[in-house]
This record gives structure tokens, C-alpha cells and sequence, in this order.
């Protein structure tokens, strides 16, 4: 907690809560524990993600507190940001500590949810959690176009690494990490090996999509039925290369919006899904209309609908 600084924005008060900066507190207890962790100088290929938290809370205030398809009102969750995690300006390893400490410090909230940075930012947070429930077994769902289980040693702790640092670090079993989304030509035969190897389930795209966004969630969830909590990471890669220009690694052949959107309310249902994070979103590849920051910012409140079902 140390390591958290307020966010730079600022929302109007109102007897009338309608949009999402008034909704999102900045103080008090809540169900949802917001936080950013503004980290992208570990990323493989070149990535502005550390952008991605204050471009994130920008968009709010185009986004009502509200779900007209599911008719939610989403202000009967309580949410706060907790801000951004003081990134150290050139070590990567100790921003790295900061973030473990800093999950660890907010792992007993009801709820988290960390805004990325890449995707190395999700070891360091699963660690925190696992050092603040060491005797629970955490589970591990991914939507992602990449299995992230590059080796480290060669690498470094850098975002192609996540899943590798946790397998081989024994925070997680290999049979408890489920990847769905992964497609075409975008993983080595090697990397495809190690995850047989180590027991990782994995679902492409092309399943998915066969059996439906919604189906493939609840097998997921009904196959890691035997672990005490899930960790949801959603690495915005997942989605289609026409659909989100602003990500470092876009593919061709990855979901579309509203499958990501189904596959985040059903997410947010699972009462045992206590984490989740958003990571490698580059804002300054997005287009001139901000359409990855806008659908990263829908993804989440998906999930928060999700969540707001479960009460």
C-alpha cells in the first residue's frame, strides 16, 4: 500500500450518480479495489502501456454507470481507486516487488482489479496474492493470443513470461491455468510443448467460438472447480487486430468485441473469481477515436455487470 499514489482525476459530485467518474470513489471501504500498475518498459516489443491507467479513467465520463442490455444499475457495487503504483524510473525488478507488494497488501479485499502495464505485471500480482493466502491454490484464467510461457531465463521477467514465472516458481500448477483464445501462428511448437507438458488447458479461438463465449467460461470455471480462487487475466491482445489497433502484439484471427464482452460477464458472474487484470493496452497506438481505450474500458464494466449479478 506503500507504493500507491491518489489518481490524477478528479469526478463532480452529484445527489445524482449517472457516469462512471461518479460512481468510482476515491476513499472508504468498497466491494472492488481498483488499481493501476503503470509498468511497460518489460515488454518484449515496444509498448506505451504504462499509459493505459490514465487513459482508462479518462474515458470514464463517456460511459454511464448503467447496462441497458442486462438492465443494471452498477452503482449497487461499491468501487474505489486505490491509483497508481509508484513505478521505479529504471529498475524493472524493483517495480516489479512493488507490485507483488502491493497485491499482497490488497489481496483480502472482496474483489481486485489491477489496470496494466504488460503482462509481466501478472506474475508479480498472482505472487502477492499467493504470499497472502499461502495455503490456498490459486487458479489461473487467461483470455490471451499467446500462452506467455517464453522462458525467463532467456528473456528476463518480461511479458511473454507470466505463466512460465508461475508454473516454474510453483505459485500455480500447470493444470490449474486455462488459456482461451489462443489462435493460428502466434505460438512456437516449443512454447506448445511446454504448455502439454506442464498440463495447461488450452482452447483456441476456433473452439470458442464453436462452442460460445459464454459455454467455454463455465467449462473453464467448472474445470478449475477444485481451486480455493481465480485469477482473471485478460490480455487485450486477445482481441481481433481490427477491432483493437491499440494493443503492442494485435493479431488477425482473435475475438471480436462483443465475444471478449460476453466472455467478461460471464467472468464477472463467477463468485470465485476475486482478481482480475487488464494489461497491454497501448494507448498511443490507438486510433484517432480512441477505439481500444473504449472497448478496454466496456470490457470492464462487463465485468463489473457481472459482479453487480452476483448480489
Amino acid at each position: 500500500m506503500i507504493y500507491l499514489q491518489k489518481p490524477d482525476w478528479s469526478w463532480r459530485p452529484s445527489e445524482s450518480v449517472t457516469h462512471v467518474h461518479q460512481w468510482v470513489k476515491q476513499e472508504g471501504k468498497a466491494d472492488v479495489i481498483l488499481f493501476g500498475a503503470p509498468l511497460s518498459r518489460s515488454s518484449i516489443s515496444a509498448s506505451a502501456a504504462s499509459y493505459y491507467p490514465e487513459a482508462f479513467r479518462k474515458m470514464w465520463k463517456g460511459f454511464a454507470a448503467y447496462n441497458l442490455d442486462e438492465r443494471i444499475d452498477l452503482t449497487k457495487v461499491s468501487v474505489r481507486d486505490a491509483g497508481d503504483i509508484m513505478m521505479h524510473t529504471t529498475n524493472i525488478k524493483e517495480s516489479h516487488r512493488r507490485i507483488e507488494d502491493t497485491a499482497e497488501s490488497l489481496a483480502d479485499s472482496k474483489l481486485t482489479c489491477m489496470i496494466g502495464g504488460d503482462h509481466s505485471t501478472t506474475a508479480c500480482a498472482v505472487r502477492g496474492v499467493k504470499k497472502a493466502f499461502p495455503y490456498e491454490q490459486i487458479g489461473i484464467l487467461q483470455l490471451d493470443t499467446h500462452l506467455d510461457v517464453r522462458d525467463p531465463k532467456e528473456l528476463g521477467p518480461a511479458n511473454g513470461t507470466p505463466i512460465r514465472q508461475l508454473i516454474d516458481g510453483g505459485t500455480v500448477k500447470g493444470e490449474d491455468v486455462v488459456n482461451i483464445g489462443l489462435h493460428g501462428y502466434f505460438n512456437t511448437k516449443e512454447l506448445v510443448e511446454y504448455a502439454d507438458e506442464k498440463g495447461i488447458q488450452m482452447v483456441t479461438m476456433q473452439r470458442a467460438r464453436r462452442d460460445g463465449l459464454t459455454e467455454t467460461i463455465q467449462r473453464a470455471v467448472k474445470s478449475l472447480g477444485h481451486v480455493d480462487r481465480i485469477y482473471a487475466t485478460i490480455d487485450m491482445d486477445v482481441l481481433d487486430i481490427s477491432v483493437a489497433p491499440g494493443v503492442p502484439a494485435s493479431t488477425p484471427g482473435g475475438m471480436k468485441s462483443e465475444e471478449l464482452f460476453e466472455a467478461l460477464l460471464e467472468i464477472g458472474k463467477t463468485e470465485r473469481v476475486k482478481h482480475i487484470d487488464f494489461v497491454c493496452l497501448d494507448p498511443q497506438k490507438d486510433n484517432h477515436v480512441s477505439a481500444t481505450v473504449k472497448t478496454g474500458v466496456y470490457a470492464w464494466l462487463q465485468f463489473m455487470t457481472g459482479v453487480a449479478m452476483r448480489k
